[in-house]
């Protein structure tokens, strides 16, 4: 039986596996454009990307579960894609974006309504993604710099990302 959580709290979970599962399908399909452009280097970073999505959606269907909810991503978005490197990166940006505000606001009403352990939770995921949605903000940087006019060109190599 579900412990009595607020409902906007359960909703709030629900909206978070529906994001992060839209982040893996959006991914996988970036990584498929990528390797058919001919950059498997690159492919295989939107692949990376992919795990730790999916890593996100598997803990918050333990979260959900362990709450004895039925996990349900009944709102996936359409992929958003693009012609280009820049153009995956800038349309992935947005979705870390609304990552990242999801989880701020999922937090934040955690707090107010006193549910620590969710306002925690929702708060460790916020940090993960606000590093993600940096490391591709600085990705982009890196590609709008001068003299980067191809998608092989050595200064569009993905940055490392911290583990």
């Amino acid at each position: 039986m579900a412990r009595q959580l607020h409902h906007r709290v359960l909703a709030a979970l629900g909206q978070a596996l529906s994001l992060e599962l839209t982040a893996v399908q959006q991914y996988l399909t970036h990584a498929a454009l990528l390797e058919a452009w001919g950059d498997p280097l690159t492919a295989d970073r939107f692949r990376q990307e992919t795990v730790e999505e999916m890593r996100h959606s598997e803990r918050i269907i333990q979260r959900m579960v362990s709450l004895g909810l039925a996990p349900a991503a009944s709102q996936l978005q359409p992929v958003a894609t693009a012609t280009d490197l820049r153009g995956l990166l800038e349309v992935n940006a947005l979705l870390e974006d609304q990552l990242v505000r999801h989880y701020a606001e999922a937090q934040r009403f955690c707090q107010l309504v006193g549910d620590a352990e969710q306002a925690a939770f929702f708060s460790e995921l916020l940090g993960e993604e606000t590093a993600h949605a940096q490391a591709l903000a600085q990705w982009l940087r890196e590609l709008n710099g001068p003299g980067v006019n191809s998608i092989h060109s050595p200064d569009l190599r993905p940055p490392a990302r911290a583990a």
